[in-house]
């Protein structure tokens, strides 16, 4: 059984979050095109391990947009707001661009115990996690209103998966919440294309390990390899085979590692 509770982040919007299991408490933060039902391949066999809460991140699900313009400070801020609810010694794990978000909240509470970024797409030099021509695809696909074809697009161009990965995604219930959020993709990619990746994320002084896939674009590796140099507890390990959807490719591995990180050495 699971409860659906939220809190209250800086600028006054609601972020709401579903709760699961029993254990130490997990949060768990989505990445782009998405909401909580995201985790639906894991979420059963995390819960078995952990109180997991399963956060709807500003604009999708159960989670209203702010007011103005968007700066993704505001979402390290929301997901503050969750952990901060949760008392000590959260685990925090975000996947993709929610491993960005992740990154901004470990900068904003100190209840976080540790941190798990599961490719986090950062633009380095030389790497971008999209190209001005891409980004221009996406808003025009944006401004039509075609925002299956904006999925289609990022995932085939940006995120490089194969159509067999798509084609298995498609039957799914994530794919219509996917699609109601595909206009939010073009802000979160101007978002990347300027993180701040520099000295100010050596603050984060937790154990953090960064995954990463040896099959995912290759824009991952020098992302995670910039990131690793930044923060003074943290590992990279390499996920043999997998890519950016390694939780829906194989579930039990992706339980696994989740679960290894969180038993302290």
């Amino acid at each position: 059984m699971s409860t659906l509770e939220s809190v209250e982040s800086r600028d006054g919007t609601v972020i709401r979050f579903e709760v699961v299991g029993h254990g130490p408490p997990l949060v768990l933060v989505h990445g782009s095109m998405a909401d909580r039902t995201r985790w639906a391949p894991v979420v059963g066999a995390l819960a078995q391990r952990f109180t997991v809460h399963l956060v709807d991140r500003r604009g999708r699900g159960g989670s209203p947009d702010g007011e103005g313009a968007y700066d993704i400070a505001q979402e390290g801020e929301d997901i503050a707001a969750v952990v901060n609810a949760l008392g000590r010694d959260v685990y925090l794990f975000g996947h993709s661009y929610g491993a960005v978000c992740s990154l901004e909240a470990a900068l904003r509470t100190n209840a976080i115990g540790r941190m798990a970024l599961y490719e986090p797409p950062v633009s380095t030099p030389g790497y971008q996690a999209a190209s001005p021509a891409s980004l221009a695809r996406i808003q025009e696909r944006i401004a039509a209103g075609d925002p299956e074809g904006t999925l289609l697009f990022f995932y085939r161009e940006v995120l490089h998966l194969p159509e067999s990965d798509i084609a298995a995604m498609r039957p799914t219930a994530i794919w219509q919440a996917r699609i109601k959020v595909a206009h939010t993709v073009a802000r979160e990619l101007q978002a990347l294309n300027v993180f701040d990746i520099s000295s100010r994320l050596s603050k984060i002084d937790i154990p953090v390990r960064l995954f990463l896939g040896t099959a995912s674009a290759p824009y991952f590796l020098p992302a995670a390899e910039a990131i690793l140099k930044q923060l003074p507890r943290a590992d990279l390990v390499l996920l043999e085979g997998q890519d950016h959807i390694m939780m829906d490719r194989d579930p039990a591995g992706f339980v696994a590692k989740v679960v290894e990180f969180a038993a302290p050495k």
